[in-house]
């Protein structure tokens, strides 16, 4: 009943972004992350607790999951964690992301690897058509 706190998606983007990097946050975050969780459902909890909360609209939630994702995958990979997990689909298919456990965290190397995962990370929402295999 309340107007969010967070308008901006910059904004939610960076209230997050100091969030995640509490010590109590990050311990869990790594620890997600190094047991398997993928960073997309890392994500999502994230930005509809941040919804429920009040902090931003779920327009401004959608705008900043891409985001929210960049930012767990970077501080697994600043952790050294070898098998990050992008998507709910890598639990079951690990061919996606077999790369990322090679890759030094530097800006320049940080970047391109994010670019690499994007192509192959199917873009698929809630809202996609199943697959044949779903269907049944």
């Amino acid at each position: 009943e309340h107007p969010p706190q967070f308008t901006d998606p910059e904004e939610a983007t960076e209230f997050i972004w100091q969030n995640l990097h509490t010590e109590q946050f990050l311990e869990q975050v790594i620890g997600m992350l190094d047991a398997g969780v993928p960073v997309e459902a890392i994500a999502r909890v994230i930005v509809f607790g941040g919804f429920v909360e009040g902090k931003f609209t779920p327009d401004v939630g959608f705008l900043i999951t891409e985001p929210v994702m960049k930012m767990l995958m970077a501080i697994g990979v600043r952790a050294g964690i070898n098998n990050i997990k992008m998507s709910m689909q890598d639990i079951t298919n690990n061919k996606q992301l077999s790369n990322i456990a090679k890759i030094k965290l530097s800006k320049k190397n940080f970047d391109k690897s994010v670019k690499a995962v994007q192509s192959d990370v199917k873009k698929a929402g809630i809202m996609s058509r199943p697959k044949k295999e779903e269907e049944n």
